[in-house]
């Protein structure tokens, strides 16, 4: 199985591009890794070729067709895309794909996709985060070297010629999807459909917030511990996935849209907006909302509201409240919960605003205090 991953940049010094290629970085910082001597390390295992251009000298080549059409001149042009192909890590255990047969897989899909254009293809085998999933890099100047015939997914004629730049659109991301799936599909690999949106849509940036965060979590519970407490939270949650763990637990109890509205709200104090036949939500620590679309498939309007008729042809099951009165005890007042430092997102980040939250959690303590 494998997927598909785009990342643009506007770096001008497309030797940065070659140095990541080649040499070991920090994943987290995106800096290279430097021995004793403040030398580079080169990686243990990788397969570099190049495709139009002489992948030693691809930034040189690069410059030199910038220059001779006065592209890619200024700091806020696109100067590059890098695309990746990573396979899952049974392709190699089950499957047997090797890190040679990556590379030839990769070389091939390039020549396919990205005809007329200086590239970079690198295969490592190493995998994120010692994942060992092997993965292919794809690397090319967002400016065309050659022209190149005409294809369907083309949307303007100038996107085949020579000195005009790489113009992903939602066609061409789609056929960039379809020609991976058919590749793993003939070299046997299992592989899912990309062409579907995805239940849980989560991007890159979501991803590195949320290992980096639990990597501050677990420091921060290692403190505690050595302290002698326990620590309330021992898993890190992104302002998305909070959402998504949220709108999961009450759409499976919630009858129609306004019951789910009260209760995220009362519950979660989740906002949900609807607009133009689409839910978005408010995180309780952000301004602006959150679509159902970003969350994934299972966060939107259309599939909620199946879970909710399905909730609605469910019988009530009412709780027997004669063995404990007290669980239908209510007593209203205007005490506000208190905040979660440990696992709040903008208090980690922030040193001021976790500040402000310690008094205002001190304030609240008080007042509970002085009302029990």
């Amino acid at each position: 199985m494998a997927v598909l991953k785009h990342i643009v940049s506007k770096n001008a010094n497309y030797g940065e591009s070659l140095d990541y290629l080649l040499f070991q970085h920090d994943e987290r910082t995106k800096k290279p890794i430097l021995n004793e001597h403040g030398q580079m390390i080169l990686r243990e295992e990788y397969y570099l070729d190049g495709l139009n251009c002489e992948p030693m000298l691809f930034d040189k080549e690069c410059e030199r067709l910038n220059d001779q059409y006065h592209k890619n001149q200024t700091y806020d042009e696109i100067k590059s895309h890098h695309y990746i192909i990573s396979f899952d890590p049974a392709d190699r255990d089950e499957c047997g794909l090797t890190g040679e047969k990556a590379q030839e897989l990769g070389l091939e899909y390039a020549r396919k996709n990205f005809p007329g254009h200086q590239a970079l293809v690198c295969t490592h085998t190493d995998g994120h985060n010692e994942s060992g999933n092997i993965h292919v890099h794809i690397v090319i100047n967002s400016l065309r070297k050659y022209d190149i015939p005409k294809e369907g997914y083309m949307e303007r004629n100038s996107d085949c010629l020579a000195g005009y730049k790489h113009h992903l659109t939602n066609n061409y991301l789609r056929h960039l999807q379809k020609s991976l799936m058919d590749t793993c599909h003939r070299e046997n690999l299992p592989q899912v459909d990309l062409l579907s949106p995805s239940e849980n849509k989560i991007k890159n940036r979501e991803y590195y917030a949320s290992r980096y965060g639990q990597e501050k979590l677990d420091k921060l519970n290692e403190q505690i511990l050595a302290d002698g407490l326990t620590p309330r939270k021992t898993t890190f949650q992104t302002q998305k996935q909070y959402l998504r763990d949220a709108i999961t637990e009450i759409s499976h109890t919630a009858k129609d849209v306004e019951d789910f509205k009260k209760q995220l709200y009362e519950k979660y104090q989740i906002v949900v907006t609807e607009h133009r036949g689409r839910f978005s939500y408010l995180h309780p620590e952000r301004e602006k909302n959150i679509t159902g679309r970003a969350l994934g498939t299972k966060y939107e309007k259309d599939y909620l509201q199946q879970q909710f008729e399905s909730n609605h042809r469910t019988p009530n099951i009412h709780p027997d409240i004669s063995s404990d009165p007290m669980d239908i005890l209510f007593i209203k007042s205007n005490l506000r919960l208190v905040i979660d430092l440990q696992n709040c997102v903008k208090a980690q980040q922030s040193q001021a605003y976790a500040r402000k939250v310690k008094l205002t959690n001190l304030q609240e303590m008080a007042k509970t205090i002085a009302y029990v």
